[in-house]
């Protein structure tokens, strides 16, 4: 049986151990990344497909007459055609709940360097600005706590209930949003309510039609002034143009995105001029420490191992 990674370096640096995946399956080819141009040859003979990013259409489903199995390196399958695998009776699976930790650790790290500006005063202490000053310390940029804050979450699977966790070991108030436009379902409240009562709104929902560019301009202006927004989850739920603005002119206190609407993204993207104030811009890495990718691979492992023995998980497209 042979299985095709087609993307390996998108998730592994050399720091992996790939022994799970050698013992479900003994031939496998490996490639770095994959063109467009590439696949359809690359995955002519295979059984079993991995994929982080590489889209695969139905032309690629189509050149793989012996394909059975396409196990998507990540919880998002927007990079599949689902109904295109579910006419050819291929099986798609996902891996789930493997970045937890390390997604978590990334939003409070967005939230309280935004709330310290602790690059603001990393840089004056680079400056010199500490070593000329009268006093033992520096207050510069205000300081913020975190206790006594509210925290709005949008989209309440598993990763926004991590977080919902960890904030309330800040002494902070979590509140809970129910789909936009939904009756309110007891714990939650109301789209709207949540964007208007929260002093930092952190987002994990999926990019789906109803969610992109669900923080728009007006959104926005139904936050707090001073209010933070954090996204940890796609880039397209939020306009970027919109947040630049309000960014500009002061109206949000600050913004932490490791998602952009493309990526890796043109450098026209608005979010990545450089005198937006108060903004952390990070590359797609809030999923990606080492015990997270590890356990990302060896749940791929897992996925192929239970589709083999008869018995398959997390399939998407039943």
């Amino acid at each position: 049986m042979l299985g095709v990674f087609l993307d390996r370096d998108s998730l592994d640096r050399g720091d992996l151990d790939f022994s799970s995946l050698d013992n479900v399956i003994d031939d496998w080819q490996f490639y770095a990344q994959t063109r467009a141009a590439d696949l359809s040859s690359r995955i002519a003979a295979s059984e079993i497909i991995i994929s982080n990013k590489v889209m695969i259409d139905e032309p690629a489903i189509q050149s793989a007459p012996q394909l059975k199995l396409i196990c998507v390196a990540a919880t998002g399958t927007n990079n599949v055609d689902i109904n295109a695998a579910r006419r050819h009776n291929i099986s798609i699976c996902n891996v789930r709940g493997y970045a937890t930790p390390s997604v978590c650790q990334h939003v409070f790290a967005m939230i309280l360097s935004l709330s310290i500006h602790l690059g603001k005063y990393r840089r004056a202490v680079m400056q010199g600005a500490w070593q000329q000053s009268q006093h033992f310390c520096l207050l510069d940029y205000p300081i913020e706590e975190l206790s006594g804050k509210t925290l709005g979450i949008i989209g309440y699977g598993e990763l926004g209930q991590a977080v919902a966790g960890i904030a309330e070991a800040f002494g902070m108030q979590v509140l809970i949003s129910d789909h936009r436009g939904r009756e309110p379902r007891p714990g939650r409240l109301s789209f709207d309510q949540v964007l208007t009562d929260s002093d930092i709104i952190s987002l994990h929902c999926p990019l789906t039609p109803e969610t992109q560019d669900l923080i728009g301009a007006t959104e926005i202006k139904q936050m707090k002034q001073g209010a933070m927004l954090i996204n940890t989850a796609r880039g397209g739920i939020v306009d970027e143009q919109a947040l630049a603005d309000a960014l500009r002119d002061g109206y949000l206190g600050g913004a932490g995105f490791d998602v952009l609407s493309q990526e890796p993204p043109l450098s026209s993207n608005p979010l990545l001029a450089g005198d937006i104030p108060n903004l952390i811009i990070t590359p797609h890495i809030a999923w990606a420490s080492r015990a997270s990718r590890q356990r990302l691979l060896d749940q791929i492992s897992f996925n192929i191992s239970a589709f083999l023995a008869g018995t398959p998980r997390n399939i998407v497209n039943e």
